[in-house]
C-alpha cells in the first residue's frame, strides 16, 4: 500500500482553507466546545451549531416569520429516514431544494414558502 500523505487532518485543513476562501467563517473546534465560554452547542451530540443555523435561516429568508424559520430549523435538524443513508439524502434534498414550511400571515391565512 502506498502512503500519499493524505490523512483526515490534511483533508480537514484543505476543506477549511477552501471554505474560508469562499467567505465562510471558520472557528477552531475547541474554542466553541460545550464546556468553553464561547460554546456553540450544549454537547458533542449536537452536530449542528443551532445559533448559526437559525441566523443563516433568518438571513436567507428575511420575509418569513419566526414560526416558519423554526419549522425549517426542525426539518433541517431532524431529516426523515429510517437509516443514516436515507437521512443524509433527505437532508441533501432540503439543502438543495429548500424546506417547505407553512405559517399564518397577519390576516390569519395559511401561507407556504420554500
Amino acid at each position: 500500500m502506498t502512503d500519499y500523505g493524505v490523512t483526515e487532518s490534511v483533508v480537514e485543513q484543505a476543506a477549511l482553507a477552501w471554505l474560508k476562501a469562499a467567505g465562510w467563517q471558520v472557528a477552531h473546534g475547541p474554542d466553541i466546545a460545550p464546556d468553553m465560554p464561547a460554546a456553540e452547542r450544549a454537547d458533542y451530540g449536537e452536530v449542528v451549531l443551532p445559533r448559526r443555523l437559525r441566523d443563516a435561516l433568518a438571513r436567507l429568508n428575511p420575509e418569513l416569520p419566526v414560526e416558519a424559520l423554526e419549522d425549517a430549523f426542525r426539518k433541517l435538524t431532524r431529516p426523515e429516514g429510517a437509516d443514516l443513508t436515507q437521512r443524509n439524502r433527505a437532508l441533501h434534498r432540503l439543502l438543495v431544494n429548500g424546506a417547505t414550511v407553512e405559517y399564518r400571515n397577519a390576516e390569519g391565512a395559511i401561507r407556504g414558502a420554500r
